[in-house]
């Protein structure tokens, strides 16, 4: 396996230069700022202990006594999450808003005597603590009467409408794939194309997510890891979205070749389940199991949705908001200092201080040919267990291919610590433990154009 993996790599070197492929537009580009955010899965199936309500749930059951869309910010800050996306609407078709165009809301349920919308407090409290507000709308729909008939497509653009006119700025918007039968036994073909070109007007800087995008892809699991060769670009002619979309192949690692930007997303749940459930309260994963994921996920160019299911009383559980702090902590430990800030940075002769000066846009004045090595050094030996490489984003997806050595001053020679693939927006290296040497270098040895550009590199 590890011989057909290499020659892989040698074909993509070979070949690269050939390639013609997409970058990402200025939306796409700040959404891989984002990096990491939540995702609040919430609603009946939260009172009922289901994953996937049938939609038939009565509206009685949705009453949290202390929902504070607060508590959630808070606590998603404090975490370094950018953001938070909530199920506005999953399969059981309960909108978390008095949608107009359904029976089964907040309007019709005891919470706040029917005057409710949750989307309206949390679009108020991520605005008020700095969060950027995404939304997840299932097209499938097991409650409403006109689900399977021409007809929903109306109902499902009118209730997208309604969450992307009433509740400001959206940085993502979610598609699930799903597509099963409604009320009346019957499955909607979904107008997905009218979707798209609402969703473009009346939010042109969401990025949309779906196995084909067009704003993001799906990894093809729910584990939150992504290949570490991860190409930023798909290919999805021929592809529809759920049943029919691209090999997992293509979604785990992207397409080499790939036409358009669709940038990887990892989903995965802090709990087994998506929804809160109390005997769930002693599995929420550890800090450690999220910095592998962490490390699998943003590591490898992806964005992370850890999704922190609020439980019945409208709050994310003391279990989980104390698994996120320690992994905030664990990410300071590992990350706070980079330790490029103290060495001195070159290519060849030539100095590069603006590689590790935290601004990826001055990397578009660094410029040269492939082969290149790039060198840290400091003046005391360190010690070394993540190297980060960003290319300039701009550009997309340009190495292929390149390998970190350290200098071993006991065989006065350098030795190889580090290899992979593809980099784009970051790509993180872990070395071997132990690790200690004053320089470390990165050599290039594949791309697809002539020339590479890097964004920053750091070492931790």
């Amino acid at each position: 396996m590890r011989q057909i993996f290499t020659l892989s790599i040698l074909l993509l070197v070979t070949c690269g230069l050939r390639a013609q492929t997409g970058r990402p537009t200025a939306a796409q580009q700040v959404w891989h700022e984002r990096e990491f955010y939540l995702f609040l899965h919430f609603g009946p199936n939260t009172f009922t202990d289901k994953e996937w309500g049938h939609g038939d749930e009565s509206e009685s059951l949705f009453n949290p006594t202390q929902l504070d869309c607060e508590q959630w910010c808070r606590i998603a800050k404090a975490a370094g999450a950018r953001g938070l996306i909530i199920t506005a609407k999953h399969h059981d078709g309960f909108c978390l808003w008095p949608s107009a165009y359904s029976t089964h809301t907040v309007r019709e349920s005891p919470w706040k005597n029917g005057k409710g919308d949750v989307l309206a407090e949390l679009s108020a409290a991520c605005r008020k603590h700095g969060l950027v507000l995404g939304f997840y709308l299932s097209p499938w729909d097991r409650n409403h009467p006109q689900y399977g008939t021409p007809e929903y497509n109306d109902v499902y653009v009118n209730t997208m409408t309604e969450l992307m006119t009433r509740y400001g700025k959206l940085f993502e918007f979610w598609w699930d794939g799903a597509n099963g039968e409604g009320p009346n036994g019957k499955r909607q073909v979904y107008d997905f194309k009218r979707f798209e070109k609402v969703a473009a007007k009346l939010q042109p800087k969401a990025v949309i997510f779906s196995d084909i995008g067009p704003g993001c892809r799906w990894v093809g699991n729910e584990n939150g890891l992504v290949g570490e060769t991860n190409w930023g670009t798909l290919d999805t002619a021929g592809f529809t979205r759920g049943a029919g979309g691209p090999p997992y192949d293509s979604l785990f690692h992207g397409n080499f070749n790939g036409k358009t930007w669709i940038p990887a997303e990892c989903d995965v749940s802090i709990r087994p389940g998506w929804f809160y459930h109390k005997e769930e309260d002693e599995k929420v994963k550890t800090p450690e199991q999220l910095m592998h994921i962490w490390l699998n996920s943003v590591g490898h160019g992806a964005n992370l949705l850890l999704n922190v299911p609020p439980d019945r009383r409208g709050l994310i559980h003391e279990n989980d908001s104390a698994a996120l702090m320690q992994f905030a902590a664990l990410r300071r430990q590992y990350f706070g200092k980079n330790l490029v800030a103290d060495a001195q940075v070159q290519t060849g002769p030539r100095k590069q201080p603006k590689l590790h000066d935290g601004k990826p846009e001055t990397a578009s004045e660094l410029l040269w040919k492939k082969g290149d090595v790039i060198t840290v050094q400091w003046k005391q030996p360190q010690q070394l267990r993540y190297v980060q490489l960003k290319e300039y984003l701009p550009e997309g997806n340009n190495v292929t291919n390149f390998v970190i050595d350290i200098w071993d001053a006991e065989a006065k020679t350098y030795r190889q610590v580090g290899a992979s693939t593809s980099i784009g927006p970051r790509k993180m290296i872990t070395l071997p433990e132990n690790t200690r040497s004053d320089q470390i270098r990165v050599r290039l040895l594949g791309a697809r154009r002539a020339k590479v550009r890097l964004a920053e590199i750091e070492v931790f």
